[in-house]
């Protein structure tokens, strides 16, 4: 085995593996589980680590070389517009392969399918270009950001209430396993060509503006439509006697998974080749190596997505429906903080963003400091998504002020922190949190006979929202190192004058 390939696969095992030990040990003591639905998720669960193996060094060998080359040739025309174009383009072309949105426009009948994938389409498109915008004239990611929130919250509240949850989860999937490695290595491109000292912290943040995009697009299409629903479809757990059911149930599912994966990386391919043909942006070394990425990239998603929504998405709403109507039903928040602890860290996006953090930042943030915020952060997240399922309480008491705290920390912290921490909300909410923990919430939220789109909604856009928390309260604490932290007092004070 390639030693690169043993390397990326020894860590996907080292993530994937606390989550499925804690599946074993809940399915022996609180939801006893089926032999066959066991052996479907430990199928499915190596499934996931062979496809992470390869997805995340085919980023390392495709996506983030075309990102960057593509960033940089970018900056090099003297055109504004022409950028501006290319930009809008390209991340509507990546938005429309996202697997995630496919999955998202498949559970939500208020809109159809073409429509809503469009609608955040254009809006990703749209905040490529704010985001080129903003590294060419080096306007202040904090800033941006709080004027977009503040639009974000006045726009949800003119949309009908069960329409917010396609919103929010929107800004949430479009920052997946596909966006992520092409949208970060295309901020290093952009940013490397401005050659001053501010470049490399304002590589960050486009991934949070090209989050905030689909949730005001889908909002505006909230108003327009005027839904009067929008239902997340129940995971159905298959009926399976014998091993080789679970084996046929995996089977029927790839050649879905294959379709799906080819014309989501074949636009991007198309990108590639249009480059490189016009530009020759690389050598023929370069070239070959890129290409075999691509390969490791398409194998890699087409195992990880079926490994995920066949092994692990039915035996969250089992888990969730099995704890909830029991009578151990509060035992949903600390099981929530333990599987939130470490499902972040089976992420791919996650582990391509750390890595690229550390690169960038010379070592100052580590892969592992990125890792432990990260997993603390979205642990508060799943156990506060818990509370409400039990409770009902509005996620406006939770958002609101998570966002108005996430804003003055903002003020507290050097800028590169800002972008990494927004940056770290798009991707923590990837295929794992909308596959497994989404439907642990469905399935809870059925068991105690709640409202499954009010109250199991929320998940997404607080798992969004914690990184934004923890790795600006990490931020803090380097910076208080450092001995240029601000007062939280003039924080605030900065921050009403900006707006003002």
């Amino acid at each position: 085995m390639n030693e690169k390939l043993k390397e990326k696969t020894k860590e996907s095992l080292s993530s994937v593996l606390p989550i499925t030990m804690i599946v074993l040990v809940l399915s022996i003591t609180l939801v006893p589980l089926e032999i066959s639905t066991l052996v479907l998720f430990l199928t499915g669960a190596f499934l996931l680590i062979m496809g992470m193996g390869l997805f995340q060094l085919g980023a390392e060998m495709a996506m983030t070389p075309l990102g960057q080359g593509v960033g940089g040739k970018l900056v090099k025309s003297s055109s504004i517009v022409l950028m501006a174009v290319v930009c809008f383009i390209m991340g509507a072309i990546i938005t429309i392969s996202e697997p995630d949105l496919q999955v998202l426009a498949n559970q939500v009948s208020a809109i159809p399918n073409m429509v809503l994938i469009l609608t955040v389409a254009v809006g990703v498109g749209i905040f490529m270009v704010i985001a080129l915008l903003r590294i060419l004239f080096k306007i202040r990611l904090s800033l941006l950001l709080a004027i977009l929130y503040i639009l974000v919250f006045v726009l949800s509240f003119l949309t009908p209430s069960d329409f917010i949850a396609v919103a929010f989860d929107a800004g949430g999937v479009t920052t997946g396993p596909m966006t992520v490695p092409f949208i970060m290595s295309l901020g290093v491109g952009l940013s490397a060509a401005r050659s001053d000292k501010e470049g490399s912290n304002d590589s960050f943040g486009l991934i949070a503006l090209c989050s905030v995009g689909p949730i005001l697009m889908v909002l505006l299409l909230g108003i327009f439509y005027h839904p009067t629903e929008a239902i997340y479809t129940a995971v159905e757990i298959p009926e399976l006697v014998t091993t080789q059911d679970v084996v046929r149930e995996f089977a029927a599912a790839i050649p879905d998974y294959v379709r799906e994966v080819l014309s989501s990386i074949l636009p991007v391919i198309g990108v590639f080749l249009l480059f490189q043909l016009r530009g020759k942006i690389y050598r023929k070394r370069q070239v070959q190596r890129m290409a075999v990425g691509f390969i490791y990239t398409v194998l890699g998603l087409i195992l990880f997505l079926t490994g995920v929504n066949i092994g692990f998405a039915p035996v969250g709403s089992l888990l969730g429906s099995g704890i909830a109507d029991s009578s151990f039903k509060w035992a949903l928040i600390p099981v929530g903080i333990i599987i939130g602890y470490y499902i972040v860290k089976a992420e791919p996006a996650v582990q391509v963003l750390n890595e690229q953090v550390e690169e960038i930042t010379g070592g100052n943030v580590s892969f592992k400091m990125m890792n432990a915020a990260l997993s603390a952060g979205v642990a508060c997240a799943v156990a506060l998504s818990m509370m409400r399922v039990l409770t009902g309480v509005s996620i406006y008491w939770i958002i609101i002020p998570g966002y108005i705290l996430a804003f003055i920390l903002s003020r507290l912290v050097p800028p590169v922190f800002v972008g990494i921490a927004f940056d770290s909300g798009g991707v923590a909410s990837g295929p794992m949190t909308s596959t497994f923990l989404l439907p642990l919430a469905m399935g809870a939220c059925t068991a105690v006979g709640g409202n499954v789109v009010a109250d199991a909604f929320g998940i997404v856009a607080l798992v969004a929202l914690a990184p934004l928390i923890a790795i600006q309260f990490m931020g803090v604490v380097s910076a208080r190192k450092a001995k240029v932290v601000k007062q939280p007092v003039q924080a605030i004070e900065d921050l009403i004058v900006d707006l003002e």
